[in-house]
């Protein structure tokens, strides 16, 4: 039987204003929701080589960091500069003019042999002696500048892609339970790792391709100047060279995502293996799991030996290029030079400069792969980004007094996870301040929907829920959940201290407040015990603690917290024996005073509770005290022969 409201306590007919109306966006009611394309956070993203609507979305991150990349920008022009110098000294001016006894190459040493000579006639060097100092000073400055300029760009993108990956942290903390429902926490942890990163190498070569391409149109300046012909016989090889560098990093970007996902396959493998170490050794099977694991490695030695095999190929063919380009300035520029057309220092320069023209086109090619991986990067972080999908806040949130009676109250609450699946079907029953309602029911019967519901983790339309007579959808949901105290059996545990776990970095929680919460729920005892007492740090998901220890730990958590609400879904569950006392007891001093929800398979916790509620297939079957609903011989007396039984007679055995 469905509980009645009680008149005094029962909300109006009409519903209270719940501020504007909007369509939750995710599975929330079961009327009027929003589907949405889930599926697309598991496929993989191809993206473009340039995606102009994306870099300038990302340029918002770098705008605050604007000033230092214009620091860079200045600095790689210097660096470019410099390094167009160092190869003007050693080929115009020592070669040409000091052992040659020439005046400079067609005018296109910027002053560098007068200042030589200016120089060594004030201080009385030579001028060989001064070119080489000269020379010295034009490398050290060469390479300060391009450090800086390198150091000073890593260092705003890495600024801006913090903020970035701060700002995608905090929306995917706000995305609902339902969000999470349905997207692999691998793929959402993809986002935020590797994807940024993919960002940032993108944005370093860049970076590094401006450095490259300043040094390369100047570079070819000079040459034009100094001899067209051979110039232009110097680009026909740019081509060849683009076309080359196009297919091969075509065929090697296939290679490498066939690398990365053999070695993630070789990590799963792996990691299956020992985390399941005790399964596989009691069923003998490490040469099956051995065999696995060298399939997927001799997979990726293949994918690894090809890439090898190409990028060992790349590097020779171009490596030929620059022989064959050498030659050529050799041959035509000796011809030149015999014919007094170009200098000795001409030719040389030319060799100098011939990596200033093959490298950047090179490094392109070598970009390309990043820049599709970062596109698609970018496109799955803006996806997330994007992803609108938020629990419904009022718009004028409700004020909560200091202090709630607790009093709750459902009235034809439906609801459903999937439009086709309803979870719970018209709903209704109160809960008084105060009172403890144990909820029972089979697997899927939609308890622990209940528990969600009420903290607000997931919108409902369809019903209303009350808190104290106010309507749920009128509070907002970061206040409502300071009131509500939950207890998982699932109890999660947080990198940090025992301290840190129990006040969760809320300010109101002292040190003296927190020891006071544990010893009233008897978790003092084994927390002193420690080596270093509330300040021991904790292991991954609290593994240096037993089942029982951690439950304690999550009462003196939410008895710290001092909520009007208390829920314990299935709290006390799997708790060893040697404990049982210690939690049994625990549970009465947390419970005392409070409005208390036990969902719960232990027949001491039901037997404890002022009321039983039993629901079958998302609805109210029952509801009274444990002795009514026995004597009612329905559902619950049904449950109570198949599971508790057993349990009773022990009780009733021990019992003097």
């Amino acid at each position: 039987m469905n509980a009645a409201v009680s008149p005094a306590n029962a909300p109006s007919s009409e519903p209270p204003d719940r501020g504007p109306q909007r369509t939750p966006n995710g599975a929330a009611g079961a009327l009027g929701r929003t589907r949405r394309d889930y599926s697309m956070f598991d496929a993989e993203i191809t993206g473009q080589m340039f995606n102009m609507r994306l870099l300038t979305r990302l340029l918002r991150w770098l705008r605050p960091y604007r000033s230092t990349i214009v620091v860079s920008l200045l600095l790689v022009v210097l660096s470019a500069a410099l390094k167009i110098m160092l190869p003007l000294i050693t080929s115009v001016v020592v070669m040409d003019h000091l052992l040659m006894g020439g005046t400079g190459g067609r005018g296109v040493d910027f002053g560098l042999v007068a200042l030589t000579d200016r120089i060594a006639a004030s201080t009385g060097f030579t001028p060989l002696i001064v070119a080489a100092g000269m020379y010295l000073l034009f490398l050290i400055a060469e390479s300060a500048t391009g450090h800086w300029h390198r150091m000073t760009l890593i260092r705003a993108i890495v600024s801006g892609l913090r903020d970035m990956r701060k700002d995608l942290f905090a929306h995917l903390e706000t995305r609902p339970s339902s969000f999470f429902d349905r997207v692999a926490v691998g793929r959402v942890m993809t986002r935020v790792t590797n994807d940024v990163e993919a960002l940032y190498e993108m944005l370093r070569g860049l970076g590094q391709l401006f450095g490259d391409f300043l040094p390369f149109f100047v570079a070819l300046f000079l040459m034009f100047a100094i001899s067209p012909k051979i110039t232009l016989i110097l680009l026909c090889a740019l081509p060849v060279l683009a076309t080359t560098t196009y297919f091969f990093r075509s065929r090697s970007r296939y290679l490498f995502r066939m690398v990365r996902q053999t070695v993630s396959q070789l990590n799963q493998n792996l990691q299956e293996n020992l985390a399941g170490l005790t399964v596989v050794q009691i069923s003998g099977r490490q040469q099956r799991n051995l065999e696995r694991y060298t399939r997927i490695n001799d997979s990726n030695r293949a994918y690894e030996t090809k890439s090898m095999r190409l990028e060992t190929l790349y590097g020779a063919f171009n490596d030929s290029v620059s022989h064959i380009a050498i030659a050529c300035i050799i041959y035509f520029g000796g011809g030149e030079i015999v014919q007094k057309e170009l200098t000795l220092g001409g030719v040389f320069l030319f060799t100098r400069y011939l990596d200033m023209l093959f490298l950047p086109i090179v490094e392109l090619g070598l970009q390309l792969n990043v820049m599709f991986r970062a596109m698609a990067s970018g496109e799955r972080i803006f996806q997330a980004l994007d992803w609108d999908e938020a629990i419904h806040e009022p718009n004028d949130p409700v004020a909560l007094p200091a202090r709630l009676r607790g009093e709750l109250s459902l009235r034809g609450l439906n609801f459903a996870y999937d439009r086709d699946v309803p979870i719970l079907r018209n709903v209704s029953f109160e809960i008084h301040g105060g009172e403890k309602l144990a909820i029972v029911g089979p697997t899927g019967s939609g308890k622990s929907t209940i528990i969600r519901l009420l903290g607000r983790f997931y919108d409902f339309e369809d019903g209303m829920l009350f808190l104290d007579g106010i309507d749920l959808n009128r509070i907002h949901s970061h206040e409502l959940r300071k009131r509500i105290g939950v207890v998982l059996q699932d109890f999660h545990i947080f990198s940090g201290t025992i301290y840190d776990n129990i006040a969760l970095g809320d300010p109101r929680i002292t040190r003296e407040r927190a020891i006071e919460a544990a010893k009233t729920v008897n978790a003092h005892g084994f927390i002193s015990a420690q080596p270093k007492g509330y300040d021991t740090e904790l292991a991954e998901r609290g593994g240096n603690l037993s089942q029982g220890q951690r439950q304690l730990l999550a009462f003196a958590r939410v008895l710290a917290a001092d909520p009007e609400i208390l829920v314990l879904d299935e709290a006390t569950a799997s708790i060893d024996t040697e404990t049982e006392l210690l939690i049994q007891d625990a549970l009465r001093k947390l419970t005392a005073g409070r409005t208390s929800i036990l969902i719960a398979h232990r027949l001491q916790t039901i037997q404890e509770a002022d009321r039983v509620l039993v629901l079958h297939q998302g609805e109210v079957a029952e509801i009274g005290t444990h002795a009514e609903l026995l004597a009612m011989k329905g559902l619950y007396y049904t449950l109570h022969t198949l599971q508790f039984q057993n349990m009773d007679e022990q009780i009733q055995d021990a019992t003097p």
